[in-house]
């Protein structure tokens, strides 16, 4: 098995990435934003793309978008290949796109929104805190992404001040004592209250 930084020898690979984010988004019942196998294929042609491979086959994958002309990246679409999962292969990618996001956009706050505990804890463990979503990009196109999620109204109903997903942010100025790794009890925690909370909230409005 082997991650890499992604070129445009991979993107015979880009069809077979879009199915299995779609596949995995109807599974979960939440959004990851839908892309083309053309918007794929640009990432890995910018080398703005991690992917992961068991010899010739797909088996991960996870790219970077610029946000707010820079000031912001984001390391999104993280997939992993229903028959390579509970291998660990998610940890490996996230960090491999995580240090190949802080090299080339040095100055770029790197952020996430997500409604897994495992991505939450894995983010934690790379430095990253949970913050509201005020502090991520005001970028309006990374929102409109998210309307392809169940859970899109929620973030209107809301303007856009908390979903089901938790916004993480990484910042490498921030010092090193201030940033706490989460444990995976305390983010589970986290996403069963946010959940009750809107829960309630839907049923209130029935």
């Amino acid at each position: 098995m082997k991650v890499v930084i992604a070129d445009k020898s991979h993107i015979k690979y880009a069809e077979a990435i879009c199915e299995t984010i779609e596949s995995s988004a109807a599974v979960r019942g939440t959004g990851i934003a839908k892309r083309t196998p053309e918007y794929i294929a640009a990432k890995m042609k910018n080398g703005n793309a991690v992917i992961a491979l068991d010899g010739e086959v797909f088996a991960g994958f996870c790219y970077i978008e610029k946000w707010g002309h820079g000031k912001f990246v984001a390391n999104s679409g993280l997939i992993v290949h229903p028959d390579f999962r509970g291998k660990g292969l998610a940890k490996k990618i996230k960090h491999k796109v995580f240090e190949h996001s802080k090299s080339k956009f040095p100055d770029a706050k790197i952020f996430s929104i997500t409604t897994g505990p495992a991505v939450m804890k894995m983010n934690s463990d790379l430095g990253y805190k949970p913050v509201p979503f005020s502090e991520l990009t005001d970028d309006q196109t990374f929102w409109d992404g998210c309307q392809t999620c169940k859970n899109y109204d929620v973030l209107t109903r809301t303007n856009r001040k908390m979903c089901l997903c938790t916004g993480m942010l990484y910042d490498a100025k921030m010092k090193e004592q201030e940033v706490k790794p989460i444990k995976k009890k305390v983010v589970a925690r986290l996403k069963r209250i946010k959940e009750a909370l809107f829960l309630k909230k839907e049923k209130n409005n029935k």
